[in-house]
């Protein structure tokens, strides 16, 4: 007998061998591919609506920091961050970036963008004394209707719709009924395909608390760090002091808003600018990514170095 033939069973086995080496290697690679980014498109809760899961902001102190760079430096700074990967901007009629957006997404097909915009309650913002110079549902200084207001909006930013509108800004525990016409307002704006999702950003936890459980929300944008710096509180004041005290709170409704299928964005990241150091910054990202407690997350960027920072981070993050 020939020494080195081998057995049928020996053949079987060797190949079992074999393809489970191969099985290993291909899953090895599937879990290299799957390895999530800061540039990674991701599915923004129940809303089916793709966007990158890093965005930048502009609206840094009312979105005065944005505008100081100059239309050329903001242009290039929006077109930056679509090259590095960041499809998400962030922006809003108090911010008065409507215009800025505009020139900067000349050249970048509107289908490969997640924009989205917020919205002022007319009956909601009366105690916040003019909070960004705005009035009404918008910039006007008087009541518009919810569809009158985006169809400005629209023009602003020369598209013909918007990702996601969120009501900005609410603090009071009632928020919702004080809001109900802008929200049938924005509900028929979604059916006619004016916006694609609705939502809120709250500044308090009362207001946090009765967005996590409201079935209307399909989107919540919610301060969050692990420093609890400029986070809501149970204080309804805009700017109450807060702490890492009220980040537990937060983090619960948090939970609640995935439980119910709503879509989270992550921000007041670095503090509203209060964060200094890179460690400081380090630390904020990786922790609510390795929370895995949002879908998203926007910056109020001013370059492409803190663009770059904030890649970096968020990769080394996953990459732990």
């Amino acid at each position: 007998m020939n020494k080195n033939r081998i057995t049928r069973r020996e053949f079987v086995r060797e190949a079992a061998a074999l393809a489970g080496v191969a099985l290993a290697s291909q899953a090895s690679g599937f879990a290299l591919q799957e390895k999530r980014t800061a540039t990674d498109q991701v599915t923004l809760g129940k809303t089916g609506i793709k966007l990158s899961r890093l965005g930048v902001g502009t609206g840094t102190v009312s979105g005065s920091v944005q505008r100081g760079l100059g239309h050329e430096k903001f242009n290039a700074l929006i077109r930056y961050a679509y090259e590095r990967g960041i499809t998400y901007i962030d922006t809003s009629d108090t911010y008065q970036t409507h215009p800025w957006v505009r020139e900067a997404i000349k050249r970048i097909p509107r289908e490969k963008l997640y924009i989205q915009s917020k919205i002022m309650n007319a009956a909601g913002f009366g105690n916040m004394g003019g909070f960004g110079g705005r009035g009404g549902f918008g910039a006007t200084g008087r009541q518009e209707s919810a569809l009158v207001t985006l169809d400005r909006f629209r023009k602003e930013l020369d598209v013909d719709y918007i990702d996601t509108v969120l009501i900005h800004c609410q603090i009071a525990p009632n928020w919702i009924e004080q809001s109900k016409a802008l929200q049938d307002g924005l509900e028929e704006a979604k059916q006619k395909n004016i916006i694609r999702a609705h939502g809120v950003s709250c500044h308090s936890l009362a207001a946090l608390k009765r967005a996590a459980e409201f079935h209307w929300v399909d989107v919540n944008l919610v301060r969050i760090n692990p420093q609890g710096v400029n986070m809501d509180t149970a204080d309804q004041a805009v700017f109450a002091e807060s702490g890492a005290a009220d980040v537990p709170a937060v983090v619960e409704q948090l939970k609640a808003m995935r439980k119910n299928g709503h879509g989270i964005i992550g921000m007041k990241l670095i503090g509203q600018g209060e964060f200094r150091t890179v460690e400081e910054r380090k630390k904020s990202l990786t922790w609510v990514m390795q929370s895995n407690i949002v879908d998203a997350v926007v910056i109020g960027m001013k370059s492409k170095e803190e663009i770059d920072e904030a890649i970096l981070h968020i990769n080394n993050a996953f990459a732990v």
